[in-house]
């Protein structure tokens, strides 16, 4: 079986036979799975009435753990995203009483962003969806495949500079 990639690097091999493309075997894999995947991660969302910026944010406030509360900077963080568009997702979900901008106790200047009750409704029930979602997109693989592949694009993530401070 052959997919679209594979009769790329037979045109390139005919045409280019000087250039070794097998790069183009795994970064025009990588960007075809990635389209796909996130058309099946959007319409997962789109069920629950969010969309993947939403979700980022309710699930990285959840997964923070009690009292769900984080700084937008380190939302901003979390999200690798600017400060602009972090600020845009916080007024879009605030808008809809997901969740909540405080004062900080120990300092007025600083905000924090809260998970409200309904916030956490919505990702409480939008998680086991998307988890399932995954499981499924994922069915062609076998465990040791799985693990295979997520340690590989570990290191290459970690190759690239994509790493974080435990």
């Amino acid at each position: 079986m052959t997919d679209h990639v594979d009769r790329v690097l037979e045109q390139w091999a005919a045409q280019r036979p000087d250039l070794d493309v097998s790069p183009m075997a795994v970064f025009g894999r990588l960007k075809r799975a990635s389209r796909l995947v996130d058309a099946e991660l959007r319409r997962v969302f789109a069920a629950h009435d969010l969309d993947a910026a939403s979700f980022d944010v309710l699930a990285t406030l959840r997964r923070s753990g009690p009292p769900y509360r984080l700084t937008p900077a380190a939302l901003m963080r979390a999200a690798m995203v600017t400060s602009g568009a972090i600020t845009q997702r916080l007024d879009r979900l605030e808008a809809r009483g997901l969740v909540a901008r405080a004062s900080s106790a120990s300092d007025g200047r600083s905000v924090h962003v809260l998970l409200t009750d309904q916030g956490r409704t919505v990702i409480d029930q939008a998680l086991p969806d998307h988890v399932e979602n995954e499981h499924r997109l994922l069915a062609a693989l076998s465990e040791t495949e799985r693990e295979a592949l997520a340690h590989s694009l570990r290191r290459l993530l970690e190759s690239l500079g994509d790493t974080t401070a435990r």
